[in-house]
Formats: C-alpha cells, sequence, structure tokens
C-alpha cells in the first residue's frame, strides 16, 4: 500500500506495503523504542477515558522490505529477542505486512509499517488509530469489511466532499448557531446519497463504525487539546479530497473524526451508546433534529461550498474512470482469467485507489494476498468478489514453473499440492489442491 506521511491507513483487509525509498530511516531500534515509549505516554494519558479500556498493549513495527520487526514487549513463542529495550526479530511470509491489528507468535498486536510519520500529530494520531484496532473486538465494536462502491460513482464522490466541506466549516464555526447550520448542511447532503443508493446507508455505516471511529480514537487520543485535535480533523477532511483516487474505503477516515467530535458536543455518551448500533451520523442527526428522510434541497447547498466547481471537476473525473473501467473490464471479467477461490485469505492493500465494477466486484489495482493455494502479489488490477470468496486476475502466461506462476500484472507463488486447471468457461483457468480438475 502506500505510505504516506500522513494518516493511518485503512485497517482491516489492511494496506499495503509501500516502497520504501533509499533515503528512509531504517528500522533502529533506539528510533523504535522512542515511538514506542511515545505511544504508551498516548494510551497512558487517555488512561481508558476514551472507550472505558486502556488502548495501551502490544505493538508491532514492521520494516516492509527486510521484514525486520521491533516490538514493544516479547512474543509467547520464543521469536523476538532482547535488545536495546525493545524486543526484535523477523516477521515470517506467512503473515501479511500492514498497518492493522494481527494475530502472530501468539499475541495479539497493533502492527504498523515502517518508518513511521515524521510528524508528530500524524505518528500519535496513527499509533492510537491502530492500538483502537487492537481492543475494538472486546468493545463490541468488531470490524466489517464491506466496501462502499457508490462512493466511486459521480454521485456518491460529490455529495460525500460537499459533506466534508460542510463538515470541516462546522468544526471551524464560531458560535453555535453557525457550527448546527454547518451540521445540518453536511447531514443534508448525506441524506441526498442515502435517498439514491439503496445500499449506502448500510455500507457506510459498517465502515464508519470501524474506520470512521479508529481515525476518531486516532485523533482525540494521539493529540491532547482541542485546538490539535480539530487541526488534525480538519487535515483529514482536506487531504483525502486531493489525494485519493477513490472514496469507496477510505471515506470514513476525514467523517469519522469531524462526526464524533461533533457527537461530544451535542450527545455526550454516544460512545457506549453506538455499542448497541447505529452510526455516528445518524446519532448526530437524531440529536440535532435533522430529519434524514427529508428531500433536502442539495444545489442551493452546494452553492455554499464551492458546488459548481466541483461537480465539473467530477463529471470529468468520471468520464476517465469510465474508460479506465472498461479497461479492467475486458481484462477481469470478460477476458481469459484466473480466478482463486478465497478461504483463509491474509490481505494487504491500497484503499485508496480502488475501483468498483458493480456486481462484478471492485478491482485492486495493487494487493498481496495469501491463502491455502499460496500467495499472490498483484501490481496490475485483480477483482475481489463483493462476499471476499473470489479473487480474479489476468489468465497465466503459461504453465507454472518451480512453483510459480505468472500473468498480466501479477506474480503467483503456488503452494504444494497446488496447481493450475481448466476453468468452466473456455480459456478461463481455476487452482485446485491435489491434481483435481
Amino acid at each position: 500500500m502506500l505510505l504516506r506521511s500522513a494518516l493511518p491507513w485503512l485497517t482491516l483487509a489492511a494496506l499495503a506495503p509501500a516502497a520504501i525509498g533509499a533515503d528512509a530511516p531504517r528500522l533502529e531500534p533506539a528510533l523504535a523504542a522512542r515511538y514506542l515509549q511515545e505511544a504508551a505516554q498516548l494510551c497512558r494519558a487517555d488512561a481508558g477515558r476514551l472507550w472505558g479500556k486502556s488502548l495501551c498493549g502490544p505493538t508491532l513495527l514492521v520494516e516492509p522490505a527486510t521484514r525486520r520487526v521491533v516490538a514493544n514487549q516479547a512474543d509467547a513463542e520464543g521469536q523476538l529477542h532482547a535488545e536495546g529495550g525493545v524486543f526484535v526479530g523477523t516477521l515470517p511470509t506467512s503473515q501479511t505486512i500492514a498497518n492493522t491489528a494481527v494475530d502472530w507468535a501468539g499475541v495479539h498486536w497493533s502492527e504498523m509499517l515502517w518508518p513511521l510519520p515524521d510528524e508528530a500529530p500524524v505518528r500519535h494520531t496513527m499509533m492510537a488509530h491502530e492500538a483502537f484496532h487492537r481492543i475494538q473486538d472486546s468493545l463490541g465494536l468488531p470490524a466489517d469489511g464491506r466496501d462502499a462502491p457508490h462512493m466511486d460513482t459521480l454521485e456518491g464522490r460529490y455529495t460525500v466532499q460537499l459533506e466534508w466541506r460542510a463538515l470541516d466549516a462546522a468544526l471551524a464555526a464560531k458560535t453555535d448557531a453557525e457550527r448546527r447550520a454547518h451540521a445540518a448542511d453536511a447531514l443534508a447532503f448525506r441524506a441526498a446519497r442515502y435517498q439514491h443508493f439503496a445500499q449506502a446507508e448500510a455500507a457506510e455505516t459498517a465502515l464508519e463504525r470501524n474506520e470512521g471511529l479508529a481515525e476518531y480514537t486516532g485523533v482525540m487520543v494521539g493529540n491532547r487539546t482541542l485546538a490539535e485535535q480539530l487541526a488534525m480533523a480538519h487535515y483529514d477532511l482536506t487531504w483525502h479530497p486531493k489525494n485519493d483516487a477513490t472514496f469507496a474505503r477510505s471515506f470514513a477516515y476525514p467523517s469519522g473524526p469531524a462526526y464524533g467530535i461533533l457527537l461530544d458536543r451535542y450527545r455526550p455518551g454516544w460512545r457506549k451508546a453506538i455499542v448497541q448500533g447505529g452510526s455516528p451520523a445518524g446519532m448526530l442527526a437524531a440529536a440535532l433534529h435533522v430529519d434524514m428522510h427529508a428531500k433536502p434541497d442539495i444545489d442551493a447547498r452546494a452553492a455554499r461550498y464551492g458546488g459548481p466547481a466541483l461537480l465539473a471537476s467530477e463529471r470529468a473525473r468520471a468520464d476517465a474512470r469510465a474508460r479506465q473501467a472498461a479497461a479492467y473490464k475486458a481484462q477481469l471479467v470478460t477476458g481469459p482469467v484466473l480466478h482463486l477461490p478465497l478461504k483463509h485469505m491474509k490481505v494487504q492493500f491500497n484503499p485508496s485507489n480502488l475501483m468498483p465494477l458493480g456486481d462484478a466486484g471492485t478491482v485492486y489495482p495493487t494487493m498481496q494476498v495469501i491463502d491455502d493455494w499460496g500467495s499472490i502479489e498483484v501490481k496490475g488490477g485483480a477483482l475481489m468478489a463483493g462476499d471476499w470468496t473470489l479473487l480474479t486476475v489476468a489468465a497465466p502466461d503459461g504453465d507454472a514453473r518451480g512453483g510459480e506462476l505468472h500473468g498480466k500484472g501479477w506474480t503467483m507463488k503456488l503452494a504444494p499440492g497446488w496447481q493450475v486447471v481448466d476453468g468452466t468457461r473456455k480459456g478461463d483457468r481455476t487452482i485446485a489442491a491435489g491434481g483435481a480438475r
């Protein structure tokens, strides 16, 4: 996945490892120990106040190029050894490398890619974000892996960016009346999206209860003063529109902190209530008495947030996106393909560059996947089924040699006992164990 010196990457499905530049600092125990101490100070300062549970716990820093790791504690299997006040070792190739929560060597870790961001506020936000993912199951907030493909459409992108602009204005408002008015605008843009897309509310709620709450945690715990928290929330709301190729998975990063901060003001106790269900946006709508079923006047509201210029830009993007989608359909749907069933998948990817293809699934331009049949590294596009049970890539160029298989934009290493066999459609291939056909 891209490694940026900004907000944390999406977890749950994980993040794809980034290419580490030649000038990137190596994973040295001394610097890693300093960062791990920062994380400990942050969670001790929170003292469990945000979620009623401490964020302190096992933390693992991983250097993607070498798989070298530095941890804040020993593992349960003797894979790590003490060095300079921390614990070091090497992550096996059977484990994915990502910013996420991971079980390895008998311990449930917060895992983060090295190098961590240089900027302390961004680094601290990332640390607290990943700490939330480690404890979220115990809070009754399990992750949900669904995508929000409507966020890659013209209507979805247009309304969510207007929503972000309105949320940003709400956080910057000087009076309560202004804050409420901008928050109501944000909710109106969301209501219009819910009414346009049948599955929008369910998909957005799932992602916001996962990544949105994680990023809210990162902002609130990683930044100690309200001014610092507002500054990081503003950063979230302005970074993504400029840098994410798609919002299908990443949209919850900017919306989560904004809605959380507003709920802290207008709906005290919301963090306990959300465990029982619902979404931050829904809770704010109830607190502000905004009817999410009403038909909002989007055009009039959009004019307050640069709507006309945004719409023109998004229309141009939609045209280019349609051409790219047609190319992916030819490569991964209508053309000869290789089907890879997914049963015990470990995956890492970049949530900011996905391309939904309707009922066919979602294209992941880059990703790495490990399953029973081996591992595959994708650099030229793979199609993930909506239920995450099947991965499709372009048909292989030939037969496997030395346990390796290649195709357009991908390289695969087969596990022992697995081989490529004919698929159900002429020209298609699939993977099977024990020579099954």
